[in-house]
C-alpha cells in the first residue's frame, strides 16, 4: 500500500464503524471535520430539518477563488437488514484478504475516504494555500428522502456566495472493474400510483358491478404496448415498471369497488414529468373508454433528467483515470438517480467511483486495491485540474 493508500483506508474504516443509517449521522461528519481540520479546511456542520428528520450535513473548504473544485458524496447508508446474514459486522469495518468488509464501503464511504485523502495530500504538496479552492460537499440525507441533504446545502452555499465551478460525485459508477465508466448525467425517476374505480358486487351476478381489475389490466397494457421512446444520444431508452398491484379483497366471491397498482418511470432526456403526466393521463382515458370505469393518477415529486454535455471536465478525469489504470472509461448515464440531480443546476458535474457489485447487499465490500486505485486517480485529477484551469504549478 502507498501513504495515500494507507490513508484512504484507515480513514474509510473509521467512516464505516459509524452507523449512519439515514437519517442518523452515527459520528461521521465529526470524523470528517477532525480529519479535514489539520489539513486547513475550514468546516461548517449544518443541520437542517427538526426533530428525528434533522440531518447533519458538512461544508468543507480550503484556498480561495477560482478554479473552485467540488467534491461531493454522502455519508448515510441504507440499513443492514438481517444480521445474521452478514459474514462480517456491517459497522465493524473488517479488512481481511485484500478486502474491506462494512455497510457503506462501495456506496460511498470508500470514495468519501479516497477523495478526503487526495485533497490533503494535494493541499499538503503544495505547502502554502492552494491556486484555487477544493471544497467538500457532504451530506447525511443521499438514500431517503434527500430533504434536508444536498439541496439545502446548496442553497446555503449560494447565500454565501460559494459556487464551485465543477463538481465530481463519488457514487459508484464502476460494474465490475474500476476506471470502467464515468456517469455524465442520470435518468429521471416518476413514481405513479393508478387506482381504478368500478362498482363492487356479488361475482355471480356480475351484470349488476363493473370489475375495476378488469380496467385496471387494460391501462396497464396501454402503458406497456409501445415503447416511451427508443433512446436518445446519451440515454437508453426510458421505461416504466409497474411495481405493485393492490385490490385489498379478502372475500374470493366479491368484485371489488376499485384497484390500484404502482409504478416507476425511468426516463431520459426526451421527457418531462409533465410531459409523461400528460401522457398517462391520455392513455389510461382511453383504455378505459366506454368502460363506465373511472380513474385517479397520482405522482410523487419527481427525480430530474440530466446530461452534462461531454467536455474539459470529464476529458480530465477520463486523462486521470487512464494514467492510472490504463482504462479509457466510457461515458454513461445508466443507473439509478444521485444527488447530482441537484448539484446540475449549479454547475457541470460528473460522477465517478468504486464498483457496483455489492452496494445495498449483505457482505457490502470493496477491494482495498481498488480504494488505493481510486485515491491515486482522485489526486491525479486534482493535480491536472489546477494545472488546467489554474496554470498553477501542480509539483
Amino acid at each position: 500500500m502507498t501513504p495515500l493508500g494507507d490513508k484512504a483506508l484507515a480513514l474509510a474504516q473509521s467512516l464505516i464503524r459509524c452507523e449512519s443509517v439515514t437519517p442518523r449521522d452515527g459520528g461521521a461528519i465529526e470524523v470528517l471535520i477532525q480529519t479535514l481540520k489539520p489539513g486547513r479546511f475550514l468546516c461548517e456542520r449544518l443541520r437542517f430539518g427538526e426533530g428525528a428528520e434533522a440531518v447533519d450535513n458538512l461544508y468543507a473548504r480550503i484556498g480561495e477563488g477560482p478554479p473552485h473544485l467540488c467534491f461531493a458524496g454522502h455519508t448515510d447508508v441504507v440499513p443492514p437488514g438481517d444480521l445474521k446474514l452478514w459474514r462480517h459486522p456491517p459497522f465493524a469495518a473488517n479488512a481481511l484478504g485484500g478486502v474491506l468488509y462494512g455497510r457503506g464501503a462501495s456506496d460511498m464511504k470508500g470514495a468519501i475516504a479516497c477523495f478526503v485523502a487526495a485533497a490533503l495530500d494535494y493541499a499538503k504538496s503544495r505547502g502554502r494555500e492552494i491556486d484555487g479552492s477544493i471544497s467538500l460537499l457532504i451530506t447525511g440525507d443521499e438514500e431517503v428522502p434527500a430533504i434536508n441533504g444536498t439541496r439545502k446545502v446548496l442553497e446555503w452555499m449560494a447565500k454565501k456566495g460559494e459556487r464551485p465551478d465543477h463538481c465530481l460525485v463519488g457514487e459508484p459508477t464502476n460494474t465490475m472493474r474500476l476506471g470502467e465508466a464515468i456517469k455524465i448525467g442520470r435518468r429521471g425517476s416518476l413514481n405513479g400510483k393508478l387506482k381504478v374505480v368500478g362498482t363492487q358486487g356479488h361475482v355471480a351476478y356480475p351484470q349488476l358491478a363493473n370489475n375495476p381489475v378488469k380496467g385496471l389490466i387494460r391501462v396497464l397494457a396501454r402503458f406497456y404496448d409501445s415503447p416511451l421512446d427508443y433512446g436518445s444520444a446519451y440515454f437508453s431508452p426510458s421505461n416504466l415498471e409497474v411495481t405493485s398491484i393492490d385490490v385489498g379483497n379478502q372475500a374470493v366471491n366479491v368484485i371489488p369497488p376499485a384497484a390500484e397498482a404502482r409504478f416507476n418511470i425511468r426516463f431520459n432526456d426526451r421527457h418531462t414529468p409533465e410531459s409523461l403526466k400528460t401522457q398517462l393521463k391520455e392513455q389510461a382515458a382511453s383504455a378505459l373508454e366506454g368502460s363506465e370505469l373511472s380513474f385517479t393518477l397520482e405522482f410523487e415529486p419527481p427525480s430530474q433528467c440530466f446530461v452534462t454535455e461531454p467536455g474539459p471536465l470529464d476529458a480530465l478525469l477520463s486523462e486521470a483515470v487512464r494514467d492510472i489504470t490504463g482504462t479509457t472509461p466510457k461515458l454513461s448515464t445508466d443507473g439509478g438517480t444521485s444527488d447530482a440531480r441537484f448539484i446540475k443546476d449549479v454547475c457541470p458535474v460528473v460522477e465517478f467511483g468504486l464498483t457496483t457489485a455489492s452496494i445495498h447487499k449483505v457482505d457490502e465490500n470493496v477491494s482495498i486495491a481498488d480504494l488505493e486505485q481510486l485515491a491515486a486517480i482522485y489526486r491525479r485529477f486534482i493535480e491536472i485540474y489546477f494545472k488546467t484551469f489554474g496554470g498553477a504549478d501542480a509539483g
